[in-house]
């Protein structure tokens, strides 16, 4: 049977040097990169960061805002202020996460505690910028 519960499938984030991106994406952060060996060999537009089975960040090129043309107004949306995405982790893994970013000197916001999220009260979050200064959340529930 398949579940067609809505889910989140990918965020497009668009960055200057996808290779870049995904380095940082891969060894700051700890995701799985995917199609980078393609996107390197000129196979594939971009390559993407796998957060979970059934969700993904795609490394969009910054140069391909321009062929935006499928709906009237989106290349213009191309560096529009999102304020930020967050990412929803095991314990464990969101002080590996700080720890990864701290040895890598990227800087982070003051730790936050009970904030609110998709599950509830979060026990502990902070922010922090990717290298194209995109802005994420790392929080944790238990």
């Amino acid at each position: 049977m398949t579940d067609n519960t809505p889910r989140l499938d990918h965020v497009v984030l668009w960055v200057r040097d996808p290779v870049a991106a995904a380095d940082f994406y891969e060894k700051a952060v700890g995701l799985e990169t995917i199609r980078l060996t393609e996107f390197a060999a000129g196979e594939v537009s971009f390559p993407s960061v796998r957060v979970n089975d059934e969700t993904i960040l795609d490394l969009m090129p910054l140069t391909f805002a321009e062929r935006m043309t499928m709906l009237p107004g989106a290349a213009d949306s191309a560096g529009h202020p999102v304020n930020h995405v967050c990412l929803s982790l095991p314990r464990g893994d969101f002080d590996t996460l700080l720890s990864r970013l701290e040895e890598r000197s990227v800087p982070v916001s003051d730790l936050s505690y009970d904030s609110f999220g998709a599950r509830g009260k979060a026990t502990r979050s902070f922010y922090f910028r990717d290298p194209d200064g995109n802005v994420f959340e790392a929080r944790h529930y238990d």
